[in-house]
């Protein structure tokens, strides 16, 4: 009723929403923050209380709608405050299962994938475990900062790598891991892909990904027999890699010599190098085989530190005597690694990557199969990467035209088998990278 003490409220709650409106706005909400339901709540209660009151003691019209309006208006805000509150629920979540400094799903996240996986017994997967090699050496020398730029660098790329494939994680420390999905038992080609996203050279240091895999749920039944079986795999890997430790610390020095004579020879090096790799897996060279393949891909044109620089980049055709002198190199760069035992096999390799197919190479003439797979294989990636790369005298040609013109000298100059290999493993380089259809190279 008019004059009562309820009437007394409308002008003290107007004071009250003017000393609000005064102060100042210096509110921060936390990441974690979870809205108070308190005041809603309470003002729902007076709101239900002036409703009651008013079944016994008819009050104005107008504190009646007030009413309705602080019930609607208590409504919106539980709403709001539930919407937050889930909100808040999902970035726990993400954050639970998520690498703070990759941005990749962490051990969580990949314990729990790995469960599921190895209870779909309908479909087939791999896991694969790497392991960084090098990285300690490059975190001592150039600081945890440098490290974990590094670390985000080698995360971004294998995601990039795996993408479409599988998912990507860090476990922790330098230790990444995939779960792909399987097709025609292609893991060792998956794992050579994702080591090489996993892999970067620099000046003064040189990091690469041992790894091992496991496919699910045929060889493990358990996230935990998964991940067990794939670091035991992995570190049988490192131990064989290891029994050419000293060829490898060998060829490292080597390549830091040829690097810092010329930078651009050391990046095709490392491209030929990734081809010869794909290329092996593709024929399905055992391990034995591979080691002696990747050194002498690697350093197979260690023998041009000793040819001079007016001729090796003479911008115009060489001359009969330039030539002689340019064929030594493959003999020169034997001789240079034949002086390490542990380079023994990959210096034959050497000697014999400038051999034709039909026998009209140098500097044996050797042809056909009498010339080692591991060179044969060199000789298609080693032209290859120079027919795709600028040069004084002539542009790059594209990838499509130097696989034609590898194609039109199979036989002739190169093993048209390993050709053959060799366009494959360009087909599925190109399909990843820009996700062609399924059809081969024009």
């Amino acid at each position: 009723m008019e004059g009562g003490l309820l009437d007394t409220l409308w002008p003290l709650g107007a004071l009250v929403m003017g000393l609000a409106a005064w102060q100042p706005s210096v509110r921060t909400v936390r990441p974690d923050h979870v809205p108070s339901v308190v005041v809603p709540v309470m003002s729902a209660l007076v709101a239900l209380g002036l409703l009651i009151y008013d079944h016994f003691s008819r009050i104005s019209t107008l504190a009646v709608v007030l009413v309705g309006a602080a019930m609607l208006a208590v409504v919106a805000r539980l709403g709001l405050t539930h919407r937050q509150s889930r909100a808040s629920l999902a970035l726990t979540r993400r954050q639970a299962t998520t690498d703070a400094l990759t941005g990749l799903g962490n051990r969580f996240a990949l314990m729990r994938d790995l469960e599921q996986a190895a209870a779909d017994h309908g479909t087939l997967r791999v896991l694969l475990l790497f392991d960084l090699d090098g990285f300690k050496n490059y975190n001592d020398a150039y600081g945890h900062p440098a490290g974990d730029a590094l670390l985000r660098r080698l995360g971004d790329r294998l995601e990039a790598a795996v993408t479409g494939r599988g998912t990507a994680y860090r476990m922790g420390g330098d230790e990444f891991c995939v779960l792909s999905l399987l097709e025609c038992d292609d893991h060792e080609r998956i794992g050579l892909t994702a080591a090489h996203a996993l892999s970067e050279r620099g000046e003064g240091f040189h990091v690469t990904a041992s790894h091992g895999s496991v496919k699910l749920p045929t060889e493990a039944g358990t996230a935990t027999e998964a991940l067990r079986e794939a670091d035991r795999r992995m570190y049988a890997r490192k131990s064989l890699e290891s029994r050419s430790s000293a060829g490898r610390q060998s060829a490292d020095v080597l390549l830091s010599i040829l690097s810092e004579r010329n930078q651009e020879l050391g990046v095709h090096l490392d491209e030929v190098t990734a081809l010869a790799e794909a290329v092996a897996d593709r024929i399905g060279l055992s391990d034995e085989e591979l080691a002696p393949l990747l050194q002498a891909a690697s350093l197979h044109d260690v023998g041009k530190a000793a040819i001079p620089d007016d001729i090796l980049h003479k911008t115009g055709p060489l001359d009969d005597d330039e030539w002689k002198f340019m064929r030594r190199h493959t003999v020169i760069g034997e001789r240079i690694l034949a002086s390490a035992p542990a380079l023994m096999r990959a210096s034959k390799l050497v000697r014999w990557s400038h051999e034709r197919f039909d026998g009209d190479g140098y500097p044996d003439r050797l042809a056909g199969e009498d010339i080692p797979l591991g060179s044969r294989i060199i000789a298609v990636c080693d032209a290859y990467d120079a027919m795709v790369s600028d040069r004084p005298y002539r542009a790059a040609l594209t990838t499509v035209q130097a696989l034609g013109e590898l194609r039109r000298c199979a036989g002739a100059q190169f093993d048209p088998e390993v050709v053959e290999m060799f366009g494959q493993v360009l087909t599925d380089r190109e399909r990843r990278l820009f996700g062609l259809p399924e059809r081969e190279l024009a």
